[in-house]
């Protein structure tokens, strides 16, 4: 029977066959899943920049939340655009970490 550790190298091979080794390959994985997150964030930013003709930092300074009324859509739509905008500098900041964990590896 294979140990837990030999395990987690086959899944680790299988969703990346190509890497060098087992730290590569955990590194080219979260840094996809990092890319892919912020991805989900830059999206929602540019649509909801769109829907509403600002930046989020314009949105809040207008405090178009109160404009609306508080309407849900409204105050749904600013938890979100705050979360997005955290998470991209989120992020942005983890990827620059991972960028320099891969240069040491």
């Amino acid at each position: 029977m294979l140990s837990i550790k030999e395990r987690l190298r086959e899944h680790l091979r299988f969703l990346n066959p190509a890497s060098r080794d087992d730290n590569q390959g955990v590194l080219e994985l979260l840094h996809t899943e990092y890319r892919r997150r912020l991805a989900q964030y830059e999206n929602l930013d540019r649509a909801l920049r769109a829907k509403y003709g600002l930046t989020f930092a314009q949105f809040e300074r207008r405090n178009v939340v109160r404009q609306q009324n508080f309407s849900w859509e409204v105050e749904s739509d600013a938890m979100a655009w705050e979360q997005a905008c955290d998470g991209i500098k989120t992020l942005k900041r983890r990827l620059k970490e991972l960028d320099a964990l891969a240069q040491e590896a």
